[in-house]
């Protein structure tokens, strides 16, 4: 299934752009998967148990989640053409990397990258600004809270408390002051090569920022406190083994119920201003309804053998999360890798959060969040960027450009510092 998802967009492109065959690759490879499962399940190992725990209450939690974000986040318009310097420029990747963390990475992407393309609409060179963009807001960004980004959301699933990933706060920092920093820099030189009539155009063409739809901060409000006390900890009947699903997913009834009020009470003139599109989250939800269901065996399988796999140092989980968080998808990784992390002896004394040592904890969500900004198909938001940035005319790297160009020169050297200090 991860394996599609990494080739397809490179093999088959045009056929691979329509929900409908995500769906039915989903659809055939989850269906294989569940029968296996069924048809082998005992009273020791509980496959159906275990299937059925991922689909209704991983699955089900983790979309609804994210179509909240997205259909909130689609109904804030953000107008305006502000002059593009490189001041104001990393301003709004700043602005962008602390609101990933409270809105979603996809909802924090989304909201900004129209109004940063028209910012910078006068200029010449704006393609390093953008990958800049996917790094900074689409990915780093959303590392401090369980709503920044799906794997985190994930991991807050299994136990880890919302309040946990502010531990995370001096990586979240390091990061995104050293990316700043050098984006700064990099515009700077790059403002100074433009050419002079640019300039001039863009001082002249300046619109002051407003902004429509202001109901859905109320609505985006409302999902924050939703994830942080809409929870066993705070309501112990919906982690009670035998609560009905209605009080299990109390959580899910809510959100759906901010989906529906932020439709009914935004602009669909907002919605078209946006180029809102129920595409990408109903992309996102056949591909995750194939990964969740074939993963659920593997997720079995690493508990079980985890003390022979010779993963044992938080280095060793920070890289091998790493890679195939670049390659595949962040979300299932992270799950992957707690489940390793879950089946190692445990040592007497040793801080565990979410069934797992701590420090192994900061390491798989340090590295699925940071990891994912590596390639275009680490992270749902990243190919959503690269497509707007295209449309608007942006000549944008290739797969591996991007990679030769962007991930490997400037990500990997900050990522490998991150660990030496930190892991």
């Amino acid at each position: 299934m991860l394996l599609c998802i990494a080739v397809a967009p490179l093999l088959i492109e045009k056929q691979w752009e329509k929900n409908l065959n995500k769906f039915c690759l989903s659809m055939v490879l989850g269906s294989i998967v569940a029968i296996w499962m069924v048809a082998n399940d005992t009273n020791e190992n509980h496959f159906v148990h275990h299937l059925v725990h991922q689909m209704v209450y991983d699955y089900v939690p983790f979309i609804l989640l994210l179509a909240s974000l997205f259909v909130v986040t689609g109904g804030i318009k953000v107008n305006g053409d502000i002059r593009a310097t490189p001041r104001v420029n990393t301003l709004i990747l700043g602005i962008g990397f602390v609101l990933a963390s409270l809105m979603g990475t996809t909802g924090a992407a989304m909201l900004l990258i129209r109004p940063l393309i028209a910012t910078n609409s006068e200029r010449k060179y704006t393609s390093h600004t953008i990958l800049f963009f996917i790094a900074v807001v689409a990915n780093c960004g959303g590392l401090l809270t369980p709503l920044g980004d799906p794997p985190l959301f994930l991991l807050y699933l299994r136990g880890a408390a919302f309040g946990w990933f502010f531990h995370l706060f001096p990586v979240w920092l390091l990061a995104g002051c050293v990316l700043l920093l050098v984006y700064f820099l990099l515009d700077t030189y790059y403002y100074a090569r433009e050419p002079k009539e640019n300039i001039e155009h863009d001082n002249r063409n300046v619109t002051p920022i407003s902004f429509d739809g202001c109901i859905n901060l109320l609505w985006l409000l409302c999902i924050i406190l939703s994830v942080m006390f809409i929870n066993q900890g705070y309501i112990p009947a919906m982690g009670e083994e035998h609560a009905l699903f209605y009080i299990k997913l109390l959580r899910e009834f809510v959100l759906v119920a901010i989906i529906l009020l932020s439709l009914k009470t935004t602009s669909k003139e907002i919605r078209r201003a946006n180029h809102y599109s129920w595409a990408p989250i109903v992309e996102v939800a056949v591909l995750f309804v194939g990964i969740f269901a074939t993963m659920t065996p593997a997720l079995i399988y690493l508990n079980a053998h985890a003390p022979s796999m010779g993963l044992d140092q938080p280095w060793q989980f920070f890289y091998s999360t790493g890679v195939l968080s670049s390659f595949l998808d962040n979300a299932p990784t992270a799950v992957a890798f707690h489940s390793v992390a879950g089946g190692l002896p445990v040592t007497e004394g040793v801080a565990m959060v979410a069934g797992v040592p701590e420090i192994f904890l900061k390491v798989i969500s340090v590295s699925a969040v940071f990891f994912g900004a590596m390639t275009y198909i680490g992270n749902g938001p990243n190919f959503m960027v690269k497509a707007i940035a295209e449309e608007s005319g942006i000549k944008m790297p290739s797969f591996f450009g991007y990679m030769v160009k962007f991930s490997l020169i400037v990500l990997l050297p900050l990522y490998v510092v991150i660990q030496i200090i930190f892991f």
